[in-house]
């Protein structure tokens, strides 16, 4: 178990209601973290906010069941100035999207506001349901979403969980509203601290190869030779050059496992860039009745 006691802040992703608050509400319960909350604007900003503060924790989301990886959250993870700023623990959290407005009249609406993510998970909602013509505007988070209603009229909605329509005093005009009924997102804890062996870890890391034939492949076959279970396979363009990209992993066991240690050292000769992002307890992704 993780001793936090001098950590000060927790920075995640604001305003107040948001999935990402929900997420650090329940790390904080989960590891009995006392620290000042600090909501922020950007995924971007959460990173920094760690990587520049000592005695700091961040919460991001870094996957959904349905739209896959948010790459914001690793493209700025890749990039910390501080190596150690690593993955401590992740968690799954179903989601479950509600239509919400200052209005009781769901005919009066031509306007839906939310984030990316979110709209993308109502895609059919919004198709079936709603008006031909409907404008959809972006907003950096669901909660930001819900909170910008009070400078627009009747006609606007926003897309946010309960707990939204609760804070902001909004009415939920249709309930669980997204496509896929066993939607949830996978956060995870991020901080410069150590993470502890268990019987069921998760290691996550990126690297990049030499740009020729079957240089990705050496690598896969190194986890194959060493019998690891690799469960996850990401690119990412590099942004240095076109056509270059960066891989993302995850597979079972933790750092701390001797043939784990071998095996990323294995790795790491046959890569041009590599960047570990931690080893951590496997969280339960929920099983949801579609």
């Amino acid at each position: 178990m993780f001793n936090f006691e001098n950590v000060k802040r927790i920075a995640y992703l604001g305003p107040q209601a948001s999935f990402t608050e929900m997420a650090k509400d329940y790390f904080c319960d989960k590891f009995n973290i006392n620290a000042y909350p600090e909501p922020l604007q950007t995924i971007k900003q959460v990173v920094e906010f760690v990587d520049e503060n000592p005695d700091t924790l961040g919460v991001l989301a870094v996957e959904n069941s349905i739209e896959g990886t948010v790459r914001e959250s690793l493209d700025n993870l890749m990039i910390t100035k501080n190596p150690n700023i690593k993955i401590l623990a992740e968690y799954y959290m179903p989601i479950n999207h509600c239509l919400l407005a200052r209005t009781t009249e769901i005919t009066s609406i031509c306007n839906i506001i939310s984030h990316p993510q979110a709209l993308a998970q109502c895609r059919n909602f919004i198709h079936n349901e709603m008006p031909f013509n409907i404008n959809i505007i972006e907003a950096p988070s669901t909660a930001e979403a819900a909170r910008s209603l009070q400078n627009y009229n009747l006609t606007y909605s926003a897309i946010g969980s309960r707990k939204t329509a609760e804070i902001y005093n909004l009415n939920i005009l249709k309930d669980n509203i997204n496509d896929d009924k066993t939607n949830q997102t996978r956060f995870i804890l991020i901080g410069d601290f150590e993470t502890q062996e268990t019987a069921r870890d998760r290691t996550s890391l990126c690297f990049a190869t030499e740009n020729k034939p079957g240089a990705l492949l050496n690598i896969l076959e190194i986890f194959t030779k060493n019998n690891i279970n690799l469960s996850y396979i990401d690119s990412r363009p590099s942004k240095n050059k076109f056509g270059e990209y960066i891989f993302i992993v995850n597979f079972d066991g933790h750092i701390n496992n001797p043939k784990i240690l071998n095996t990323l050292e294995q790795v790491k000769e046959n890569t041009t860039f590599m960047r570990f992002f931690g080893s951590y307890k496997k969280g339960k992704a929920i099983v949801l009745q579609q």
